[in-house]
């Protein structure tokens, strides 16, 4: 009687005991972070969590996700374990892919080469891996191509998937402004040159109305940054300095000695400078000079502009004065 009972008894505390098991809460002794490869088997992910000191058993780990979750869909990332957690909030975790996330900040108004070098440095994925993955999403001209925000990813890194993610804002974006492919490209030159000139949301609207007004009236653009992209396209440097040989000097993309755009974007344009080089501010500027406090005067007229230019240059031998 007594081995009959014993015997009906053991498999319900063996239940218990794997409950028990499963729902009790269980912490590593520090913070740990664990990356499971795509692919990765349920079994290897057992022993790794084990191993790690996440779970008490990999066995019932096992066992529980054979019982419950099938052992298909726990999902590969890195994953960081520092609380006490029981089996249950485990597996769900990695059913959800509850990853870490990380991001990365690019900053408006720089060129491709310098986003790429931003995204290595951030992430670690090498260079390379970077300029294949933008060449294969995009055919031609790729410069400009690229929103600049805050961007956020996960690991494993998939260069390819966060370059698309970054070029299919851009695009979005532009979409909601025009649908002509062609004048689509004209707003990302133009809003690359309003990106260069002014960091000041206040004034892109006006630097993007002196560029309309110039452009209208046969005028070339005399703007410095293009003259500047244009040394570096051709020598694949800048030193950091303008001359007024450069001014002169003939590119591609040198608004003194050409009118209209540039044929390419010089940088990549923030949403803002996008959206102004859009809509225009109404007004009749044709010029501007920078005013000594971070922004720029604006001028409709040459002898105005020549006004304005002369109180920099007072500014500028003041504060060399000074030094």
């Amino acid at each position: 009687m007594w081995l009959l009972l014993a015997l009906l008894l053991l498999p319900l505390a063996a239940g218990g005991w794997f409950y028990a098991q499963v729902g009790k809460p269980y912490a590593p002794a520090s913070a740990v972070e664990l990356m499971i490869p795509p692919g990765t088997a349920s079994s290897h992910i057992a022993r790794m969590l084990e191993e790690k000191g996440v779970v008490s058993s990999a066995l019932v780990f096992r066992l529980w996700l054979r019982l419950n979750h099938g052992e298909n869909g726990l999902k590969s990332g890195l994953y960081r374990f520092e609380h006490a957690d029981s089996m249950r909030t485990i597996v769900q975790r990695l059913e959800k892919g509850d990853v870490m996330h990380f991001s990365v900040t690019v900053p408006e108004g720089l060129r491709n080469d310098e986003i790429i070098q931003l995204l290595a440095t951030q992430t670690g994925v090498p260079v390379e891996k970077w300029q294949q993955s933008l060449k294969s999403l995009i055919s031609g001209e790729t410069e400009g191509r690229l929103l600049p925000e805050t961007w956020e990813y996960t690991k494993p890194l998939d260069p390819q998937r966060l370059l698309k993610t970054i070029v299919q804002a851009q695009q979005q974006l532009l979409d909601s402004l025009t649908s002509d492919a062609e004048q689509q490209q004209r707003l990302r030159i133009m809003a690359s040159v309003i990106e260069k000139e002014t960091a000041l949301d206040r004034e892109r609207p006006l630097v993007s109305a002196a560029i309309h007004n110039r452009l209208k009236k046969g005028m070339p653009l005399q703007m410095d940054p293009t003259v500047i992209y244009g040394i570096y396209r051709t020598k694949g440097s800048f030193s950091g300095n303008i001359h007024k040989q450069d001014l002169s000097t003939d590119t591609l993309w040198n608004t003194y000695t050409r009118k209209g755009l540039p044929p390419t974007p010089i940088c990549n344009p923030g949403a803002a400078s996008l959206r102004a080089a859009a809509a225009p501010a109404d007004v009749s500027y044709l010029y501007f000079v920078a005013d000594g406090s971070g922004g720029h005067a604006f001028a409709s007229t040459l002898a105005e502009h020549d006004k304005n230019v002369r109180q920099w240059v007072r500014i500028e031998r003041q504060r060399n004065q000074g030094k």
